[in-house]
């Protein structure tokens, strides 16, 4: 019965979603005090008490039929409005309530947009290590997805092997910054050279090539970083966006794209992109949480709390001989094996009960993906284990 294009994924289930039923089930042996799952990117930070409160208000004061009915395909005007209007005033851009589409969080937006753009056999280009879904997204589509090796000094993009692979066929790039796994933010001068690349090859091709900026960890930046806004440094650039960790909303799915009037034929792109919300079965993004993000779109969850983990662990795994590029931004700590087959170090970190992924699982084996939005106790409880993990794979004595 079972469609040929899902036999694949059957094999190839999600091994972040693997580790983390695997620790439902240690937790059940051993307790969940003694286990220590670092493989979701499950917000542990609360979301802001002015959501609770925003839904309290909405309920109380608007009639059920305007909070849980039908609205545009594209979402709520007044709500669009909102979101462009607050960009315009953080990052000096110029959009209008057209060129916001309310989506069913980050991930339909990209399906929502690649559905949108590719044609069979068209190819998109992006950057390991990267979400793995990238790949299932674009095959939704019958398009391809071309990788550019990872870049393991810095975690920054491969330009010059980018160049090389963007072809006739190239279609759109998908980026990820702040990135997920590494935490890596991309630079400006990274963005400013993309951009240079991405306009002399949309010439040789004879079309353009849409950048797609995949942006779920915008807000988790720290140290001052900027996370610079992509729109500026290309303009075939569309935002992909999601309030499941600026909120801490996984579970509520609520995003929206940013459709920029500079994108080629961008009305004719928007009015393809409203129906693909609609053909692709979302219809519309969930309305009582649009108007959540209305009366919440200055509010942001406790960074400071991620950024106390990420620097207990990445100071206390550096101490014990691991190496990490130290991250800008996210909550992710991408972390060297200490042997080239990272599922032998994933094992031996099992019998410790920490979880965590193979890099494999992103296009860039030998490392590991480490979840530090757990609490703070977890992390510390867990610091023993991989003391005891660094000496059985000889890191310390």
């Amino acid at each position: 019965m079972i469609a040929e294009k899902m036999k694949p994924l059957l094999q190839n289930n999600s091994a972040i979603r693997m580790m983390f039923e695997e620790g439902k089930r240690l937790a059940s042996i051993y307790g969940a005090n003694q286990v220590y799952d670092f493989s979701l990117g499950n917000p542990n930070v609360p979301a802001p008490d002015s959501v609770r409160q925003a839904i309290i208000d909405i309920l109380d004061e608007e009639e059920s039929t305007l909070i849980h009915g039908y609205m545009s395909n594209a979402g709520y005007e007044d709500v669009r409005e909102t979101i462009a209007q607050s960009l315009n005033q953080r990052f000096q851009t110029s959009f209008r309530m057209e060129n916001i589409i309310m989506t069913v969080g980050a991930a339909s937006g990209l399906n929502i947009i690649l559905k949108t753009i590719l044609n069979p056999g068209d190819q998109v280009v992006t950057f390991a290590p990267y979400f793995l879904e990238y790949g299932n997204y674009v095959r939704n589509y019958d398009g391809e997805l071309v990788v550019v090796s990872p870049n393991t000094d810095s975690f920054q993009p491969d330009l010059i092997e980018f160049a090389e692979k963007i072809g006739s066929k190239t279609k759109a790039v998908i980026i990820n910054s702040p990135n997920n796994p590494t935490g890596v933010v991309y630079s400006r001068e990274t963005l400013l050279q993309l951009g240079e690349v991405l306009e002399k090859k949309s010439r040789e091709a004879g079309h353009p090539i849409l950048l797609i900026s995949d942006e779920p960890y915008r807000e988790l930046a720290y140290d001052g970083v900027e996370v610079p806004y992509v729109t500026k440094y290309y303009k075939n650039t569309v935002i992909c966006y999601s309030y499941s960790k600026s909120l801490s909303l996984p579970g509520e799915r609520i995003g929206y794209l940013v459709i920029p009037d500079s994108v080629t034929d961008a009305e004719q792109v928007t009015a393809g992109a409203v129906i693909a919300n609609r053909v692709i079965g979302c219809v519309n993004a969930p309305s009582l949480f649009q108007r959540v993000i209305q009366r919440c779109i200055n509010e942001k969850v406790n960074i400071e709390a991620y950024d106390r983990n990420r620097n207990l662990l990445y100071h206390k795994l550096t101490e014990y001989g691991f190496q990490c590029v130290k991250p800008e931004g996210a909550f992710y700590l991408f972390v060297k094996s200490p042997f080239d087959d990272e599922s032998e170090f994933c094992s031996i970190c099992k019998k410790y009960r920490v979880l965590v992924v193979p890099g494999s699982s992103f296009a860039c084996a030998g490392y590991v993906r480490i979840s530090y939005c757990v609490s703070y106790e977890q992390i510390e409880r867990s610091l023993p284990a991989f003391e005891k993990i660094a000496a059985e794979c000889g890191l310390v004595c």
